[in-house]
């Protein structure tokens, strides 16, 4: 029976040493976190001059197994090692019960050599001897090393249980000069690999069962003391939480049993009770912090769009998970197509302000875009053209009928460098970028002509005069580029609704379906201003503005006015200004024509003082958009904020009210504001626009009136047109009506208030 239960107790002690090798250190990041560190692990390399010792526990405490798990990160260390006898040295000893030296460092040239003789070591057994082998190794340097004219590495790897002492032997390799790596093997004791291993210990102290994140470790620190460079710009090295773990054996109380004891006197014998112990083995917590190299993973850019999922596919490919209604399309993108004819030339920014990287993201975004267009019998004409110092028309208009082929002509372009002369380009183009020749007869003359530009590098000679001629010529002119490109954007396209901005890579991308409404918008303008509108203007008249800038507001409000046909069956328009307080300058019905409007418009007060648009907003929901001061049941109805950011904090629940009654509210920032909060006052991106400057309001005008009439043709705003026969009319508690329409059933409530 006790050999059984010493049986059990064994089979019960080995199996979790097999199964928790793995978990003797845990790194705190989630699996894509842990895949990057992976992946980098496999992208490093080093090909710096540096001398490399391993130092392998081969004693009996180890194992033979453990003894091949130790040969086999060595093994994994030397792949990205550029080992020649100019580069990367690589010498190998082995300690037990005593140090065997088992090559030299210029025993082998390559790295292939190398490697098949830490296959051939044969594990030797004996006691832990950390000590001695460090003694050996000040004793006789790094044998066939540079003599320390190149940096020294000592790459220990045991399990820290050494049988002797190992503090003052390490101390003394350190001080010499050398970096020493202490890597854990087996069931480590953290204490003594700590001891072993250069400051900081945490990025000298690795763990050899996860070979790849330990070569990741040992890399990044290498990398971090520029010995090694890293494997791309873009990687970096990064802190996270880590926990390793010491198994150890400790001694536990199981109960008190009956047992037998002896007595003085002759052939006493007394029954006691006696404590039984019994031996445990328990995991002890290390805290710690590790550092590894993170490199962009191919899905970071989430080319994956419409809810699809990213499923990454080694170091550079992935694949998507679409969802049903989008799964024709790799990347999910939505169904688009071309609803006009049009010749459509791009003109790609190839110049070396872009960088390889720039160049090579626009050829990716010009072939999705023509991928979500473009079907077999595509109306369009497309070509490409490029330009740095130099333009050129790689792909004539027209040049190709099959999407086949374009793909592959735009595949084939290359990148030529050389300064941004985008004013150049635009000459060249409106002078050769459509032409009718025998290749080319099919291309029709009479279809409008459409160039879109594609930059990301500001130009280094003027855009303005070529812009212009190339609009004079007829061309219609779209403009892609970065934020900061802003201005000049709409130098180049003469006005802001042609351009196109985008922050990120990825938000280029998601530009694709306003390109395609862009490009058909050259024969179809849109305009609501001959519908029927309720607009009111809130104008900041706040001391933050002050006097100069808020004449600019006026401005911009009386040229807005001019959009719009001023009666009581199209458009009426409210203005209210506010510092700490709103003030009605006028109310919807008010002024029932346009020169009555814009004389009352020149007359808006400056009122200064502190800026509450909270106060602004509840004066426009309460005493402005109701049918007491004519608001009109039934009507599309807008409120268009102008303001430099200041006093938002009380607005966002106003302008929650005036949303949930099916009024528009549109912000326009000028200058430097929180975009969080101007955005929960605005209700979405698409009625948040920022401005840098009070002078540049008069390039955002048509665009302003475009975004309105967007909401209003895509019924953003909620409204009844007619009244159904059900409504009825609710007094608020300051007496004014409000329209509303009668729940029935189980019909959610909502109030329309007009």
């Amino acid at each position: 029976m006790n050999l059984l239960l010493s049986f059990e107790s064994i089979c019960i002690l080995l199996l979790p040493q097999v199964l928790l090798v793995f978990g003797i250190q845990e790194i705190h990041a989630d699996q894509e976190m842990i895949v990057k560190i992976s992946a980098a692990g496999q992208l490093m390399q080093c090909s710096a001059s540096v001398d490399i010792l391993f130092l392998l526990d081969g004693s009996y405490s180890i194992g033979k197994g453990s003894f091949e798990r130790s040969k086999h990160f060595t093994g994994k260390l030397c792949d990205a090692l550029d080992i020649s006898p100019d580069r990367v040295r690589v010498g190998m000893i082995q300690f037990s019960s005593t140090p065997r030296l088992e090559f030299s460092l210029d025993s082998y040239r390559t790295k292939q050599e190398v490697k098949e003789r830490i296959k051939k070591t044969m594990f030797r057994g004996g006691s832990t001897e950390t000590g001695l082998a460090l003694k050996y190794v000040l004793h006789k340097g790094f044998p066939g090393g540079r003599n320390s004219t190149v940096p020294e590495i000592l790459i220990i790897l045991s399990d820290g249980k050494s049988q002797g002492n190992t503090e003052i032997p390490a101390m003394q390799v350190k001080e010499r000069g050398t970096t020493v790596f202490a890597v854990g093997i087996k069931f480590p004791r953290w204490e003594e690999l700590h001891a072993l291993a250069s400051e900081p210990t945490e990025q000298h102290v690795l763990f050899a069962g996860d070979a790849t994140d330990a070569a990741n470790g040992f890399y990044s620190t290498l990398t971090g003391s520029s010995v090694c460079s890293t494997p791309s710009p873009d990687c970096k090295i990064e802190s996270h939480p880590c926990e390793r773990k010491t198994l150890e054996t400790v001694e536990e109380l199981a109960g008190n049993y009956v047992c037998w004891k002896g007595s003085k006197q002759q052939n006493a014998v007394h029954a006691s009770l006696c404590p039984f112990y019994r031996w445990k083995r328990i995991f002890i917590k290390h805290p710690s912090r590790c550092f590894r190299t993170v490199c962009p993973g191919p899905c970071d850019s989430q080319p994956c769009q419409n809810g699809g999922t990213c499923v990454p596919e080694g170091l550079d490919k992935y694949h998507c998970l679409c969802p049903m209604r989008h799964r024709g399309d790799i990347h999910c993108a939505p169904k688009l197509s071309l609803e006009c004819r049009v010749d459509l030339l791009f003109l790609m920014d190839s110049s070396a302000g872009i960088m390889l990287e720039g160049f090579l993201c626009f050829k990716a975004f010009l072939k999705r875009f023509l991928q979500a267009v473009m079907g077999q019998d595509s109306p369009m004409n497309v070509g490409v053209a490029q330009y740095g110092t130099d333009v050129k028309i790689p792909i004539e208009v027209g040049q190709h009928k099959d999407v086949f082929g374009l793909m592959k002509s735009i595949e084939a372009l290359n990148f030529s460098g050389g300064g941004t002369l985008t004013g150049r380009a635009l000459w060249y183009i409106a002078q050769h970028g459509f032409r009718s020749t025998p290749v080319f007869a099919d291309v029709q003359d009479d279809l409008p002509r459409v160039v879109v530009l594609l930059t990301d590098s500001k130009s280094q000679d003027p855009v303005a005069e070529a812009a212009k001629y190339a609009r004079d010529r007829g061309l219609f002119l779209i403009s892609i580029g970065s934020s900061f490109l802003r201005a000049e954007l709409a130098e180049v396209t003469g006005n802001p609704k042609q351009t196109i901005v985008y922050s990120s890579p990825q938000d280029l991308f998601n530009k694709i379906p306003e390109l395609q409404k862009r490009i058909c918008s050259v024969d179809n303008p849109e305009g609501c201003q001959a519908q029927s509108l309720d607009l009111v203007f809130a104008v900041d008249a706040s001391a933050r503005v002050g006097l100069e800038n808020f004449l600019q507001l006026r401005d911009f409000v009386r040229s807005c006015s001019f959009h719009f046909t001023i009666n009581r069956d199209v458009t009426q328009i409210g203005l209210v200004v506010y510092g700490s307080k709103a003030h009605i300058v006028f109310a919807l019905d008010t002024h029932t024509s346009n020169s009555a409007l814009l004389q009352a418009i020149n007359q808006l007060p400056f009122l200064g003082g502190s800026a509450s648009a909270g106060s602004a907003l509840l004066r426009i929901y309460g005493d402005v958009m109701t049918v007491q001061k004519g608001a009109r049941p039934g009507v599309n109805k807008v409120v268009v904020m102008l303001t430099n950011g200041g006093g938002m904090e009380d607005a966002a629940s106003p302008a929650w009210q005036l949303r949930n009654n099916g009024i528009l509210v549109f912000v326009v920032v000028i200058g430097d504001a929180q975009r969080d909060m101007l955005l929960r006052v605005a209700g979405s991106p698409n009625y948040l626009l920022h401005i840098s400057s009070y002078k540049d309001l008069q390039h955002y005008e048509d665009l302003i009136i475009e975004r309105i009439c967007e909401g209003i043709v895509r019924g953003d705003s909620p409204r009844s047109l007619v009244l159904p026969p059900d409504s009825h009319v609710q007094q608020s508690p300051r007496g004014l009506q409000h329209f509303s329409r009668a729940p029935r059933h189980t019909e959610k409530h909502v109030d329309w208030k007009h």
